[in-house]
């Protein structure tokens, strides 16, 4: 049996937490995936009082809908890895300030963008930067018994669930894991996406879910915005292995359409292709 979740930016954005949370559970999920990302309107969730944290704790517990994850894909605007001193303080403070936001709203994970950086140029100081930052940013989620998961990224930095494990190889913790998006993996024509799950399948704490185009000599890959059931992903494929590999972790409809037209239509058409796959190959989804 596996929960079955919706990111947050694929619903309507002007909603209440209690609206929200309660839309979760109409739509059929488990769970909702709460957002840091690069706005500042979003980034600013990490300085909430105690009065904004209470609002979302109390609509979970009224509503019964978890969070179970914070994705922090804010790191990509301020990255462990910038070449600037001050940004990457910043980016472990942020880091420090979203671990004390999960425990507040009993948030168990926090996923990670695995970026050393991604608006400006790689090298090894970049990639040195990032480990360093990254081991003190364990270190305090470790503290706190927060789980960090590193997403596979569309972005070679991290593009594989091997490669996070190389990583975790060099931070021992049990509080640093992988959460792979089977989009990524999949537009990177080097992964060989089966043996990626089956080689590191110990190392996943949750799983993305979304349709991807993938990165040719001649085409950067299209990693968002592909409609499910029109990209590459053979979705009906890694489900089977996640289940023959007797993976009973949460799965994540990840998907930007809140700011569409009518993203409840959107959200219900996805909702219905991963339906009929799970009901197709014998997965059970967590009770509402």
């Amino acid at each position: 049996m596996n929960s079955l979740g919706i990111y947050e930016k694929a619903l309507p954005k002007n909603l209440n937490w209690h609206d929200r949370l309660n839309l979760v559970k109409e739509l059929g999920f488990n769970f909702l995936e709460f957002s840091v990302d690069e706005s500042d309107e979003r980034l600013e969730r990490l300085n909430w009082s105690k009065e904004q944290r209470a609002e979302v704790r109390n609509a979970i517990w009224d509503t019964g809908v978890r969070i179970h994850t914070i994705m922090l894909s804010g790191h990509r605007r301020f990255p462990l890895g910038s070449y600037d001193k001050e940004t990457r303080e910043h980016s472990i403070e942020m880091l420090y300030k979203a671990v004390d936001l999960a425990v507040d709203l009993g948030v168990r994970n926090i996923q990670m963008a695995g970026y050393d950086v991604y608006y400006d140029k790689k090298s090894m100081t970049s990639r040195e930067y990032f480990m360093e930052g990254l081991a003190k940013c364990v270190a305090y989620a470790a503290s706190h018994e927060v789980m960090l998961d590193i997403e596979t990224m569309d972005d070679p930095f991290l593009n594989s669930i091997e490669k996070v494990d190389h990583i975790k190889n060099e931070i021992h913790s049990p509080w640093l894991q992988a959460y792979p998006d089977l989009g990524n993996i999949t537009a990177w024509p080097e992964n060989d996406v089966g043996s990626d799950l089956e080689d590191n399948i110990d190392s996943i704490a949750a799983i993305h879910l979304k349709d991807t185009l993938p990165v040719t000599k001649d085409f950067s890959g299209k990693f968002k915005d592909v409609p499910f059931g029109e990209g590459t992903v053979d979705f009906k494929g890694c489900l089977s292995e996640l289940k023959r590999l007797n993976y009973d972790g949460a799965y994540t409809i990840e998907m930007w359409s809140e700011n569409s037209d009518d993203p409840i239509v959107q959200v219900k058409k996805a909702k219905k292709f991963f339906d009929d796959i799970f009901a197709e190959i014998g997965i059970e989804q967590e009770a509402i």
